[in-house]
């Protein structure tokens, strides 16, 4: 069976890389797809979907959508869609956006907070619908981003992992397109013919956000720079620990061992030169042998 495009048949290539690369996906998982209705966890179910039906292993897919309770969002639609195209689903209304307010600090962002909060809520269905896998539709550029925001404004220099298990050590949660830009995802969806569903969240797309700030920092130097981000994202797996500032990672004690351990360069005096007077006159003094050739 055949990709439907040259795009189609690009990501999937991303994708499954990605799989690879980190194991994200075995024979016989059962993998619960994350699905807001935005454009990438369409683009990361239908994708999964279409490597399914391809790879030399089997598993099962299973779409969770967390309704966080706005009367615009449009859970209905996400359900037809699903329906038209064969996908097992699930939708699960929440109260999430009436508690907002009260939960938010005066410091966060409601993203940041809505995120977790959902979060919760896939774990706990996960659970119910026997999956073992937890796969969510962050793209590449999430990655990037996410550098920036905790090296900006939190001080930490970390992104977010393609593969984890949580905290409770009870959940796998896979990242599969780690490999693929923003905008693919975003051709990818508009070529699959799939409704973009917004959350509906007041604060959603406000641009004074500090994450929306990264993006048009990281829009600018990809124009002036062709090529940044995807170095930004290689630098993510090429880490040079010796070379931060972290102590947990470099203990000062364990270097000044490292560095008794180390001999000094040996520096020699010598009568004569090791190669023969070319003109010099009179006693040419000691020689400081530099180990040079």
């Amino acid at each position: 069976m055949g990709y439907r495009s040259e795009l189609e048949a690009r990501l999937a290539r991303k994708t499954t890389k990605a799989i690879v690369d980190y194991e994200m996906i075995a024979d016989g998982d059962r993998v619960m797809v994350g699905l807001s209705g935005g454009k990438d966890s369409w683009a990361l179910l239908q994708l999964l979907d279409v490597l399914r039906q391809r790879a030399p292993i089997r598993f099962s897919l299973v779409a969770v959508n967390v309704d966080s309770g706005y009367k615009e969002y449009k859970h209905d639609l996400i359900a037809k869609t699903c329906e038209a195209r064969g996908w097992e689903y699930r939708i699960e209304h929440t109260t999430i956006g009436e508690v907002m307010d009260d939960l938010l600090d005066s410091n966060a962002t409601p993203c940041s907070l809505c995120a977790r909060l959902r979060r919760g809520v896939l774990y706990r269905i996960a659970k119910e619908v026997g999956a073992n896998k937890i796969a969510l539709g962050h793209h590449a550029d999430d990655f990037i981003e996410t550098l920036l925001l905790n090296l900006f404004f939190a001080g930490a220099l970390k992104a977010m992992p393609a593969k984890l298990v949580s905290d409770d050590g009870n959940h796998v949660v896979v990242r599969p397109l780690v490999y693929v830009g923003e905008d693919e995802a975003r051709a990818y969806t508009k070529e699959c013919t799939l409704p973009i569903v917004g959350c509906c969240c007041p604060a959603c797309g406000d641009l004074s956000l500090q994450r929306q700030r990264a993006k048009r920092l990281l829009v600018e130097l990809e124009r002036e720079h062709p090529g940044v981000k995807q170095s930004m994202l290689k630098a993510l797996g090429n880490v040079a620990p010796r070379h931060l500032l972290d102590t947990r990672l470099n203990p000062p004690a364990d270097l000044r061992v490292h560095a008794v351990r180390l001999q000094p360069a040996t520096v020699r005096l010598k009568a004569d030169p090791p190669y023969e007077d070319r003109g010099t006159h009179g006693d040419p003094g000691p020689h400081v042998d530099s180990g040079r050739p």
